[in-house]
């Protein structure tokens, strides 16, 4: 017998039980009788909720442990698209004012600026571009 079948077998068993003390005490406790037996009811229910709230609060975090461990995909076309065109168009002020300032020492340093965040840009997108790899479990064992 499972928990929901013996849940049910000992409902019926209270309200057997509710309508036999009705015939023995007679119609001046039926509502004592009713309300006591609903309230049983509404604390079944109650905890059946509960139950269901729990696990799938439980199935959530799960799902969402699972997720932040899984890698995302960041590397869309359209985020590389923005990100190359925001640097095209930030590079030409930056380029005037630092070849305005510097000459050509202050050109350099406003590309090398430029160059550098489009780097990490693509480190961050693309570890494998950069020879970068995820750490395996292999990784760790060094009891070869």
């Amino acid at each position: 017998m499972s928990g929901t079948d013996a849940r049910d077998t000992d409902l019926k068993k209270e309200l057997d039980a509710t309508l036999h003390a009705r015939r023995d005490l007679g119609e001046e406790y039926e509502s004592a009788l009713v309300d006591s037996f609903l309230e049983k009811v509404d604390q079944r229910i109650d905890g059946a909720v509960e139950r269901r709230v729990r696990r799938q609060l439980a199935e959530q975090q799960m799902q969402t442990a699972r997720d932040s461990r899984t890698p995302r995909a960041t590397d869309s076309w359209g985020e590389r698209f923005g990100f190359g065109i925001v640097s095209l168009v930030l590079a030409v002020p930056l380029s005037a004012i630092g070849g305005g300032i510097a000459q050509t020492p202050g050109l350099l340093i406003a590309w090398a600026g430029i160059v550098g965040v489009n780097v990490a840009q693509a480190a961050r997108t693309n570890p494998a571009l950069f020879g970068a790899r995820r750490k395996s479990r292999r990784d760790d064992d060094w009891s070869d």
